[in-house]
This record gives C-alpha cells, structure tokens and sequence, in this order.
C-alpha cells in the first residue's frame, strides 16, 4: 500500500496521545503520578495535541477534508467511524479531569472518576484504530491477530516514553515509571519481531489458481497485463519497496525504535537529575523517528489482493 505520510503521523501521533491519556486517566487518581498542577497541565497538554493533532492529519488525507463529520454517522459497521465517535468521547471526560485537576487540584471523586473514563475512551480509540487495518480481508499483512497488539503495544511504549521524560521533571528518581517503560519497550520490540516474522513466513490463502478455479488444469498466470500504464489501484494498492530497502529501513526501526530507547531508559534508571532526564528525552525523540520508519514499513509492506490482478504470484 502506498505508504501517506498524513497516515503515518496520524497512527504515531495519536497512538502516543491517546496512550498517554490512559496512563494519566489511571495513574494519578491511584497516586502512582505526580499530583502536581504543573505536571497535569503540561502532560495533557502533550497528550491533546498529540492525539488531536493527529486525528487532524488523518482528515486531511481524505479527499474531501470538509465532509469529515459525516463519517461518525457509520459508527454501527465501520471501524473508522468508531473510531472518530471514541477519540471525542475521550476529551469530553478528560476535559473534566483536567480542569478539575489544573485549576483546583483534585484528582479523586468525580474528578478521579472522568479521568478513568477518559482512559477507558482512549484505549477503545486505539482499539478501533487497529481494527480498521486488522478487519481489511485482502490485505493479508493487516488481517491478521498481531495487528491489533502491536498497535497497543507501540502506542504504550510510546507513551511511557513521553511519561516517563515528564515524571523525571517532577521527580528526581523515578525508577517505578522508567522500570515500567523498559519492560514495555522491549515487549513491543518482541512483539514487533513476531510480526515481521509472520509476514515474511506467510502469505495470503488466495492466489492465481484460487482467483480463477484453475489450479486443477495446472499453474496459472498473467498471460498479459490488463493495460499498459500505472492507474490508481497500482498507485495505491501496488505499492512495492526493494528488499534492501525494506531491510534498512527496518534496522532503523530496530535500533532507533527500540534500541536506543531501551539503552537509554537504562541509563536514564541508573541516573537521576539532569543526565537521567536527558536520557529519557532522547529516548523519547529515538522513538519518534523509530516508530516512522516502523509505520511507513506497516503500509509499504502491505499487498492487496487486487495485484493478483495485476502479476503478483502470491500476496
């Protein structure tokens, strides 16, 4: 699939957003997080626009930005409009959280209350936004069981990240929060690795012989292509990357994704002040450029069943 780059950012940046808002919504009203006002303003601040920030990329890779808002009324069978019906279900009770918590300090009672709500919206806003690559049948390196994971897996990995860079200007030792993010890094790395295994060990059940009903009368294939110029469904749907490309750019993904944040939050462990907390912001901009590269392979490595048409072997 051709890999747009308003999607890329729209699946990294709302993923950490929307994660973000669910380990505020759920650490502070348990105290586990800095109840300072400071702190509550600056780090659902990052997570609104972040998360609003990249829904509004998202629209702008439609063909018609302005008919948007039509899209929530086909909440009842399309996983995009559920999406966008939880993503503002999600700042309507963190708006609550936040001004209650911003402007008068609390973060227990109601207050606590729509923080969790509004961490429960946040996870189903990640949710749908795997399920509308996981549910796409002719797209074998999306329909499948590590799509969604992943996308919860990377999503908190990156939003512990950016926790975990904001906890330590509140605290000069936080090994509880860059403990959890180290765990979870390394998960989302293994759980990244099976992915990219699963793809490249498996393909799709249709192919050629299936499309046609011809496999019994012997191998089947293209005798000629359907017309000799690029059109929109090769543009889009048959979008190719050279293997050594694919190589490199996943090495980028590996050490600037997961590496060198994972390094980092090591180091970030074993100090605390200004070298710990420099630490954990490279992690955060390692991760970032990481994660680009992992979501521009998501959608270039991904082939529709439509190339079959087209002179694909197998998709």
């Amino acid at each position: 699939m051709h890999p747009a780059l308003s999607i890329i950012f729209f699946t990294t940046s709302a993923g950490a957003g929307f994660a973000l808002m669910i380990l505020l919504g759920i650490g502070v009203p348990l105290g586990l997080l800095p109840p300072e006002r400071g702190f509550g303003f600056a780090a659902l601040a990052i997570a609104v626009m972040l998360a609003a920030g990249g829904l509004a990329s998202s629209a702008s890779h439609l063909g018609r930005p302005e008919r948007a808002w039509r899209a929530f009324s086909q909440w009842r069978s399309s996983w995009l409009s559920r999406e966008g019906v939880f993503a503002v279900l999600t700042f309507l009770p963190a708006a609550v959280f936040g001004i209650g918590w911003i402007f008068f300090g609390a973060t227990g009672g109601l207050v606590g209350l729509c923080g969790v709500l509004a961490a429960a919206s946040a996870l189903a806003t990640i949710y749908c936004t795997g399920m509308i690559y996981a549910s796409l049948k002719p797209i074998h390196q999306w329909h499948n069981s590590w799509v969604v994971p992943n996308y919860f897996a990377l999503g908190l990995m990156s939003g512990f990240l950016v926790l975990d860079f904001l906890v330590r200007l509140w605290s000069a030792r936080p090994s509880g929060t860059s403990l959890l993010t180290l765990i979870v890094v390394l998960a989302g790395w293994w759980m990244k690795e099976r992915y990219w295994r699963f793809i490249d060990t498996t393909s799709a059940r249709t192919t050629p012989a299936t499309a046609t009903l011809l496999g019994s009368r012997g191998r089947v294939r293209m005798l000629e292509p359907p017309h000799t110029e690029e059109n929109y469904l090769l543009k889009e749907m048959g979008f190719r990357v050279a293997r050594k490309h694919r190589v490199r750019l996943r090495w980028i993904a590996r050490l600037a994704g997961f590496g060198l944040p994972a390094l980092l939050t090591v180091v970030a462990l074993a100090f605390g002040g200004v070298v710990g907390t420099v630490a954990a912001g490279l992690a955060v901009a390692s991760a970032a450029l990481g994660l680009i590269s992992e979501r521009w392979l998501f959608f270039a490595e991904a082939k529709h069943t439509v190339t079959l048409y087209y002179g694909a072997d197998a998709v």
